[in-house]
């Protein structure tokens, strides 16, 4: 039996690394229902899961929008009856300064990255008392502990969830529910294949790309969704019991290197 057998997860975001933690936790027992907004990474998830046998459904949703989180917490008491876990990975990454970002892309920015736990935790967190207990993974990014240039709205979102991890972990202890943030460096995602494309232009090569980004890591070279999966995994399974209300970076070193420059 798998370490998730019997455990129903949520995980929001069906490409990169939120599909890569739906399939872990999917392949070690879990039955998984994701929430995406991309149709072609909705068929594309729910092909390789069928193509496993996996107990893992997928829902068109944007996480952004109250009813639609509701709308689809209905659905998944209804199919399967509870919760145990949820990964809040769908994002968006804005690029342009303070100045220069229209305002409605920067609450847009906010609205999916940091309202999206909002309005999972609002639907899901009861449905964890039920069932004594649960745990929370949120996707947060470096970028809220050391970011980059021209990267306004997207920073401030990373950085505000990490405040929001600890807040939540703090408020719901008590209901046995653990909550934690995840915090990778450059990751082979599709938000890192636009960032390729942003600073290189459309006809970049992208595995050149990558190459220099993971350059920059000490590690020398770049993550896979995998990788991140994995330790989303531990943190959501009783082996992280006693682990609440922490950030941990899985960042190849990137960090540590930029804070002895």
């Amino acid at each position: 039996m798998g370490e998730f057998e019997g455990r129903i997860a949520l995980v929001t975001g069906t490409s990169g690394i939120g599909r890569a933690c739906a399939l872990d936790l999917a392949r070690s027992g879990a039955s998984v229902f994701c929430l995406g907004i991309d149709a072609t990474a909705n068929d594309e998830l729910r092909a390789l899961a069928a193509g496993e046998g996996l107990t893992l459904e997928v829902h068109s949703c944007d996480v952004s929008i109250p009813s639609q989180v509701e709308a689809a917490f209905a659905a998944l008491q209804d199919r399967f009856g509870g919760l145990d876990v949820i990964v809040n990975s769908a994002a968006i990454h804005p690029y342009g300064t303070v100045v220069d970002t229209d305002p409605d892309l920067f609450l847009k920015a906010y609205a999916v990255n940091v309202g999206s736990i909002q309005l999972t935790a609002r639907s899901g967190i009861p449905m964890m008392r039920a069932r004594g207990g649960g745990a929370i993974v949120n996707i947060s990014s470096v970028q809220g502990q050391a970011c980059q240039k021209n990267v306004a709205a997207y920073v401030a979102t990373k950085g505000a969830i990490h405040a929001l991890t600890r807040a939540m972990a703090l408020d719901h202890a008590g209901d046995r529910i653990r909550v934690n943030s995840v915090s990778p460096g450059s990751v082979r995602t599709p938000i890192l294949e636009l960032a390729a494309r942003t600073f290189d232009g459309d006809g970049a090569d992208i595995e050149d790309v990558f190459r220099r980004f993971g350059a920059a890591h000490p590690i020398g070279r770049i993550g896979e969704p995998e990788e991140v999966a994995a330790l989303v995994s531990f943190l959501a399974s009783d082996r992280a019991g006693f682990m609440t209300g922490a950030d941990y970076r899985i960042d190849g070193g990137l960090l540590a290197g930029l804070s002895v420059q």
